[in-house]
């Protein structure tokens, strides 16, 4: 009876959207539409924002990878299904932007969430693919992986990416990117910052491994108090951000984990983290 129940959760997951593997502390979803370059559908952004939630909620679960079946990590919005919607009587305007909307609240969905999201980018990475990436908070590339925003090449701007894209890199690298349409290296999204680390195609899944259980290893709320307070101070003009973290790091400082890493720094031993 396990058995079946095993081989029925496989072939589940095969024909699932998103594939979901436990390895302690670390959940890896992997997007698996390969035949569909991964591109982000409807269908594939709910079950990413749904295992978000759950990833959210879940105390076992201290750090996210997300990455792709197949050779490319996402090709973007799937096209055919957006060019499907042009028959509805509004030319497919309530679709676009019921899309649009989905898309966007997925990419905040991941800066929101009070674990660290880590990309494992093994391909190429395109328009809102490439916008997941810049969106995540790490991002670990294989040299194989490229990363573009070529909306412009076919009178799509990709205006949404660039929200992601400009957060995360310099003004005009990313406006270089988003008027080009150029495709990007590993090497080159490393030196831009849309990328943290560029290893080789076999060392790609090691590498990702490592740093999240390195993350996955630091002292929970301490790391959720910190992920939040990055992204709310980057928005803010320096004075008030200076207010705001200051707010920030008394809080941090009456906490458990404060006490018990300073207690032991003092101590010169190593700190017991609170569960």
């Amino acid at each position: 009876m396990a058995a079946l129940k095993s081989l029925s959760m496989n072939l589940y997951q095969m024909d699932s959207p998103l594939k979901s593997a436990r390895a302690g502390a670390v959940l890896r979803l992997s997007m698996n539409r390969p035949r569909a370059r991964n591109a982000l559908s409807s269908a594939l952004m709910g079950a990413l924002a749904n295992a978000l939630e759950a990833a959210a909620a879940d105390t076992a679960v201290r750090v996210v990878v997300l990455a792709a079946e197949g050779s490319v990590f996402s090709a973007g919005h799937d096209l055919k299904e957006m060019a499907a919607r042009r028959a509805e009587e509004d030319d497919g305007a309530e679709a676009f932007a019921a899309l649009f909307t989905q898309c966007s609240a997925l990419m905040q969905q991941i800066v929101a969430c009070p674990k660290p999201v880590i990309a494992e980018v093994q391909g190429t990475a395109t328009a809102a693919g490439c916008q997941l990436v810049a969106s995540c908070d790490l991002a670990v590339a294989s040299s194989a992986a490229r990363f573009a925003t070529p909306g412009v090449d076919i009178g799509l701007f990709c205006s949404t990416p660039m929200v992601a894209l400009s957060r995360a890199v310099s003004r005009k690298a990313a406006m270089e990117m988003l008027l080009t349409g150029d495709m990007v290296s590993a090497e080159e999204a490393r030196r831009l910052g849309l990328v943290n680390r560029v290893v080789t195609p076999e060392r790609l899944s090691a590498e990702t491994m490592s740093l999240a259980q390195k993350v996955a290893s630091k002292p929970r709320a301490t790391v959720r108090t910190g992920k939040e307070a990055f992204y709310r101070q980057i928005e803010m003009k320096l004075a008030d951000a200076y207010d705001y973290a200051s707010r920030v790091m008394t809080e941090n400082m009456l906490n458990a984990e404060a006490e018990e890493g300073i207690c032991a720094f003092l101590e010169k031993r190593d700190p017991q983290w609170p569960a």
